[in-house]
C-alpha cells in the first residue's frame, strides 16, 4: 500500500529544511516490519510543494508501526512542524492494473 501526503513549505523556509527531517524520520521508520521505502517529490512549478509517498507491505503493517510510537520519530516530526503544513492525501492499495505501452517496463 502507499501512504501519500502533501507538504507545503511555509514562508521563510525551504524544502531542504523539511527534507532533512524527512530523511532522519524515514531512516527510522524504514526499520519497521513491512516498510518498503519512501519518496519525496518536489512539484515542478512550485518548489514549496512536496508530495511524500511511503510504501508498505500492507495497511496493517503501517498501522502496527503507528501503534508503537517511537519517541525519536515523534521528536523529529515535531521539530519539522514550524517549517511546513502537512495534509494527508490518503492510503492507497497497490494498483489493480498498470497500463504500460507495449515493450515498456515499470520502474
Amino acid at each position: 500500500m502507499k501512504y501519500i501526503f502533501e507538504v507545503h513549505i511555509r514562508d521563510g523556509y525551504q524544502a531542504e529544511d523539511y527534507a532533512d527531517a524527512w530523511v532522519r524520520a524515514s531512516e527510522l521508520i524504514q526499520q519497521a516490519p513491512g516498510a518498503r521505502g519512501t519518496e519525496l517529490h518536489r512539484k515542478i512549478d512550485d518548489p514549496n510543494t512536496l508530495i511524500a509517498i511511503a510504501h508498505w507491505d500492507s495497511k496493517a503493517s503501517r498501522d502496527a508501526m503507528e501503534a508503537q510510537p517511537n519517541q525519536e520519530i515523534k521528536e523529529i516530526i515535531r521539530s519539522a512542524a514550524p517549517c511546513c503544513e502537512i495534509r494527508l492525501i490518503g492510503e492507497f492499495e497497490e494498483p489493480e492494473w498498470v497500463v504500460m505501452p507495449t515493450g515498456a517496463s515499470p520502474n
